[in-house]
């Protein structure tokens, strides 16, 4: 299943193995990839990494680590590293905070590792009965749940241990209308719901283009993520386009200039600055969001007017075993056109056209009669750049990986870390393997001095400030500037948000209605069928919406809290519920309280939904119940008669990517959310909702301060 270029996975005696790439970084902060053969012994839970494909079980591995409750792992997502391009993901042992950096060159492969080392992560936690502790018999037990939203309120990257057939875990009517089929493709209008809570109407109507393309979805990836000349094989709208900044694996801010002569006579030249935004699902459904921002380095041109992206983005589902895909491709745009209103099915037209794109996809993969690019697909900065994509670096990984033997045995000995300076990221495994400290090493002859240059200049500290400041001004140009005073006021712990179950008041809370959202019925292990849910066990009671300048944990035990929240502006959204009867009866719920942390992490689930918002942050948030400890920090307060869960939202990478799709669009959304416990055995079988809750329409500007302490 794997490629002879790294990234390689197959299943061996009941292990998962393959080629990945070992990422390092010397003294200097240059990061450079290692050729490793990966083993994951299942029967031992452990990673263990080899130079070379072991011949026998009895050869020793040069490194090892246990793979258990402390291991993280985060995916990194894409990344250019010496002018090739890596999907990358991090093995962090929480609890000695070390960190290993690995890679590959296919997004599948990488997606694979990922999901297998989650598993394992898991197997101990989800076979073995936690220590249940005595809890209080009080009629009155109560379960916090706090969410910081430090720079981000993303839910879709989580997904289930189990992995459910069904699409969706929320019962919800398409707002899709279809109006019109040309070439093979579906068109769809998104109705429109009065909403008074939005900024200014919105004429700029969604429109959708639904068709089947004759390739796996990785290959379509690379295609519509690609901007080099690759992509002027299939998109006529096309000019150039380039990369003004890349603020991590899964996010970045591109300029794309159209071509002039597919628009309507007389109609100046476009182009448009969006943010781009991307991640792989759990069933291989790949999703690219974007939409239009404001960046000082990328003013708008003279002589091009410049085109405003309200929503955009593909979906792109794998059918047929993976061999076919249906892409979705979706737009909202404002063309800036004079006089907009008499000018409505222009403005259509052109947008129209622009979906066709998907057609031209279709055909040119069509044209390559089923030799499309797979999953080895390779691709570099430079080729998104418009440079020529014939790299001798490409020549240069593979020598100098081949021949890791010689070359490989100092680098091991450098110091740096994988994502920060000065870190001995060899601790993270169990043992080293003492030869790898003998040598010194060359670094690869066919690096240019421009990427040399390049690359120090991209220094981790230096790197580190810029996605700091980065972060900091999508913060400002989403939700203004926020900042706390010294005498910021205490606050009435459950009163900062008021409940308005009309759904008519801005900034309020409700309860969400149980039956929209499906859980695990009795047969569910046998027929894998979901229910919707009848009610909820606890009642929520009561809301708060907090700012803070530093993290706030453990509400529960402050003095003046009802049952108390990370140095930025930190949102901390606080739900509090109660139950009328003894956690005792409840066995499942017993064991959740009583078990240890990450028996906790293996079944606390989400299940999100967006009621009311643009495309693109539903898209962006899913409807799929999530696992929440397999990605995020989750941090558990015990007392007498309550347990507090603090989830950090802004602890995971992917998160960060729609932290101004979701900050920027707060007003607007209507989001609801269900809480529960999963069960993985007939006797835990039906799941039950622990609650649910609805947000209509929050204004940032409106949370509460607290004063440091």
């Amino acid at each position: 299943m794997g490629s002879r270029e790294g990234g390689g996975e197959e299943e061996k005696g009941g292990n998962v193995e393959g080629w990945l790439y070992l990422f390092r970084s010397n003294r200097f902060g240059l990061h450079y990839p290692r050729k490793r053969y990966f083993v994951l012994d299942r029967h031992r839970n452990a990673l263990d990494c080899y130079r070379d494909v072991p011949d026998d079980g009895a050869q020793v591995p040069v490194r090892s680590a246990n793979i258990d409750s402390c291991i993280r792992v985060n995916d990194n997502g894409r990344e250019n590293i010496m002018g090739n391009a890596f999907f990358l993901f991090t093995l962090h042992n929480t609890s000695n905070d070390r960190k290993l950096k690995l890679g590959t060159r296919s997004s599948e492969e990488a997606a694979k590792w990922i999901n297998t080392l989650m598993e394992a992560k898991f197997k101990e936690c989800a076979m073995e009965e936690p220590n249940v502790s005595i809890f209080s018999k009080r009629r009155c037990a109560s379960l916090r749940l706090r969410r910081s939203l430090a720079h981000s309120a993303d839910w879709d990257f989580f997904s289930s241990l189990q992995r459910d057939r069904i699409i969706s875990d929320v019962i919800e009517p398409s707002s899709w209308t279809i109006f019109g089929c040309d070439n093979g493709l579906r068109l769809f209008k998104e109705g429109r719901k009065g909403n008074r809570y939005s900024k200014h109407h919105d004429e700029n109507s969604a429109i959708m283009a639904v068709g089947v393309v004759g390739a796996s979805p990785e290959a379509i990836f690379h295609e519509v993520i690609s901007l080099g000349p690759s992509r002027l094989e299939w998109d006529y709208c096309f000019n150039e386009a380039s990369i003004i900044e890349h603020l991590d694996g899964h996010t970045d801010i591109i300029h794309v200039k159209f071509r002039h002569d597919w628009l309507p006579r007389g109609m100046k030249p476009r182009d448009v600055l969006i943010r781009r935004y991307w991640r792989r699902e759990e069933d291989g459904t790949y999703v690219i969001l974007f939409q239009s921002v404001f960046h000082q380095k990328c003013q708008p041109h003279r002589g091009c007017k410049r085109a405003y992206f309200k929503d955009g983005g593909y979906v792109i589902t794998p059918i047929n075993q993976g061999k076919e895909s249906v892409v979705k491709h979706m737009l909202a745009i404002d063309w800036k056109l004079w006089m907009p209103r008499l000018f409505t099915s222009a403005r259509e037209h052109i947008t129209i056209r622009m979906l066709k794109r998907v057609a031209a996809l279709r055909e040119m993969f069509r044209a390559k009669l089923g030799n499309c690019p797979g999953s080895d697909v390779r691709f570099s900065l430079r080729e998104e750049a418009g440079l020529d994509l014939q790299l001798p670096v490409q020549n240069g990984i593979q020598e100098h990986t081949e021949d890791s033997r010689e070359s490989d045995a100092g680098a091991v000995g450098m110091n740096g870390s994988f994502l920060e300076a000065n870190d001995t990221d060899d601790e993270f495994f169990d043992f080293l393997d003492e030869s790898e400290y003998e040598q010194q090493e060359d670094m690869w002859t066919s690096y240019s001095p421009f990427q040399n240059l390049y690359q120090a200049r991209r220094s981790p500290a230096a790197a580190l400030m810029k996605r700091w400041h980065g972060l900091a001004v999508q913060t400002k140009s989403c939700i203004g500037e926020a900042s706390l005073s010294d005498d910021a006021p205490f606050c009435s712990y459950g009163s900062t948000l008021l409940k308005d179950s009309s759904f008519s008041l801005a900034s309020t809370w409700a309860t969400a209605d149980p039956s929209t959202f499906l859980i695990r019925g009795k047969t569910y292990l046998r027929d894998r069928k979901k229910i919707a849910a009848s009610g909820t066990l606890m009642e929520l009671v009561a809301a708060d919406w907090l700012k803070s300048d530093k993290r706030e944990d453990d509400l529960s035990g402050r003095s003046g809290g009802i049952v108390q929240m990370p140095g930025s502006t930190t949102y901390n959204l606080a739900l509090y519920y109660m139950m009328n009867m003894p956690v005792d009866s409840i066995p499942l719920l017993k064991r959740f309280v009583g078990g240890d942390d990450a028996y906790r992490n293996s079944r606390f689930k989400l299940i999100p939904h967006i009621a009311e918002g643009p495309w693109i942050v539903k898209q962006s948030v899913g409807k799929k119940a999530c696992l929440v400890g397999r990605a995020l920090d989750v941090n558990y307060f015990h007392g007498t008669n309550y347990l507090e869960v603090d989830i950090d939202i802004g602890s995971s990478m992917v998160a960060k990517g729609v932290a101004s799709l979701v900050l920027g669009c707060l007003t607007n959304l209507v989001a609801e959310m269900a809480i529960l416990i999963q069960g993985n055995s007939d006797e835990e079988l039906p799941e039950f909702l622990l609650g649910t809750y609805r947000l209509n329409h929050i204004d940032p500007s409106k949370a509460v301060s607290l004063r440091s302490r």
